[in-house]
């Protein structure tokens, strides 16, 4: 997904939950990123192995990823309380290091997910699902979690190897059901808990015949090979589909995937395949993601016959054992041919079948691109309504101090912080600010009416996502 971008260029990612309510931070989120950053080191034998099945690094992405400093990160405070679709934590630096921490960043989701379960216990005993761990490494997530709401004595329950036989069991229902293992690959690295529990779930994929990871060095750990598709940040840093499908096409050797919802999946994502397919006919695929999945591929089935073309179907995002069955029974209907309809699975292989309840699809974590250069963008998906609509610019969250109005605002760094209202995000000294007007405490959170719970746009970010819609002609 980042191979496909600009490497050096500033760009700028904001990691945030689109639901779940109110959640508790009990986590240094500059010190995780500080970390992750210094983990990245020269792996030449990585790239080689990449570069061999057509994802190689060049000059610049290495260069990017060689960058420790000139990173902006921005984040709320430890100890914060944040709301859905507020930016959590805001980063701005080389695109191709920045997007390549997406994953690792979306683990985050679990600690702060387990630490507000904690904190509203009000002494009521842990639930054991709470403290079920499906590795060594997750038990010390759990476990950094109760030290951090000063539980003592709670036992971590290990469920390693049921965890393992039941991704087996999921695997296998899916390959069975699409009748061949080449047909399905794993994309469920960003759902993982944590890298331990991601490798346990592809060591039991490639145990039932899958080859295919997204994560690169698992596959060359465990002789697989790696697979990638377009991804949204891509289709958003050329502000519309068709530049961007053409510009994916002509960067890489190996076939092209046209991601279809960044914008609009039946008004010009389709469409805008179909145009860049007969420029240069030849091997590719169209990937669907949002909306309702089942329409979009009768429509592209119609629309792809008709202009006498014949892509690969890439089926991805949510998908279970249902969703196959019924996608395959479209494809008999259709006539569709079966080697060239393909299933990627994240959370129902790597997530679901864990007895803990705190999944990243739960409240639907993403880190998102929101500005290349100093130019905003943002992800519509009008199909899906606002729910996967993205926040463009450098977003930053404010909280209100005392008075009326919505309890978040979500504005622009450098934009002014309205009157009653102090800004969280990169503001070590919020939280004390918002002790002095006992505002968003511990006790204030729990009693919160949802009515309450209200995050609105800055004057500035509103103007923002209405020039970027009138600058999108196909809306």
């Amino acid at each position: 997904m980042a191979q496909a971008g600009f490497p050096l260029r500033r760009e700028t990612f904001y990691f945030s939950f689109r639901r779940g309510g109110l959640h508790y931070v009990p986590i240094d989120l500059e010190a995780c990123v500080r970390e992750l950053l210094a983990a990245v080191a020269g792996n030449q034998d990585g790239h080689d192995f990449a570069r061999q099945h057509g994802y190689g690094l060049t000059d610049a992405m290495e260069a990017a990823l060689a960058v420790q400093g000139g990173i902006s990160i921005e984040a709320v405070p430890r100890g914060a309380w944040v709301y859905e679709r507020e930016p959590i934590l805001t980063i701005t630096g080389p695109s191709f290091l920045v997007s390549w921490l997406e994953p690792m960043l979306l683990w985050l989701n679990y600690p702060i997910q387990l630490a507000t379960a904690l904190r509203g216990l009000d002494g009521a005993s842990v639930p054991v699902e709470w403290v079920t761990a499906t590795c060594a490494q997750h038990a010390e997530v759990i476990a950094a979690a109760l030290a951090a709401a000063e539980l003592e004595g709670v036992e971590i329950v290990r469920e390693d190897d049921d965890y393992v036989a039941r991704v087996r069991e999921v695997v296998r229902d899916l390959v069975t059901a699409v009748g061949d293992p080449d047909r399905v690959f794993e994309v469920g690295m960003r759902s993982a808990v944590c890298l331990e529990q991601h490798r346990l779930a592809v060591e039991a994929c490639r145990a039932q015949g899958v080859v295919r990871t997204s994560h690169v060095a698992l596959a060359q750990q465990l002789g697989m090979r790696p697979i990638g598709t377009m991804g949204h940040e891509h289709v958003q840093r050329w502000g519309a589909d068709q530049p961007a499908f053409e510009a994916m096409r002509d960067m890489r050797s190996s076939p092209p995937s046209y991601l279809l919802d960044t914008f609009d999946t039946m008004g010009s994502g389709i469409r805008a395949a179909v145009a860049v397919m007969h420029e240069r006919p030849h091997a590719c695929a169209i990937r669907y993601d949002s909306g309702n999945k089942f329409i979009q591929y009768l429509h592209s089935c119609e629309l792809l016959r008709e202009e006498g073309l014949e892509p690969t179907h890439v089926l991805e995002d949510g998908l279970d054992l249902a969703a196959t069955l019924h996608f395959e029974r479209l494809r008999g209907f259709t006539g569709w041919p079966a080697a060239s309809q393909i299933y990627g699975y994240g959370g129902s292989i790597v997530a679901a079948p864990m007895t803990n309840p705190f999944t990243r699809d739960r409240v639907s974590a993403v880190f998102k691109l929101s500005q290349t250069g100093n130019e905003p963008r943002m992800k519509f998906g009008n199909e899906a309504g606002v729910g996967k609509q993205s926040v463009p610019g450098r977003p930053a969250a404010w909280r209100r101090l005392r008075g009326d109005g919505p309890v978040g605002i979500v504005g622009q760094f450098g934009e002014p912080v309205p009157e009653n209202y102090v800004a969280l995000t990169g503001n070590p000294d919020a939280l004390e600010q918002l002790r002095l007007c006992n505002v968003l405490d511990l006790r204030r959170a729990r009693a919160l009416q949802p009515a309450e719970l209200v995050v609105r746009l800055s004057p500035e970010t509103s103007s923002l996502v209405a020039r970027l819609r009138t600058a999108a002609p196909h809306l």
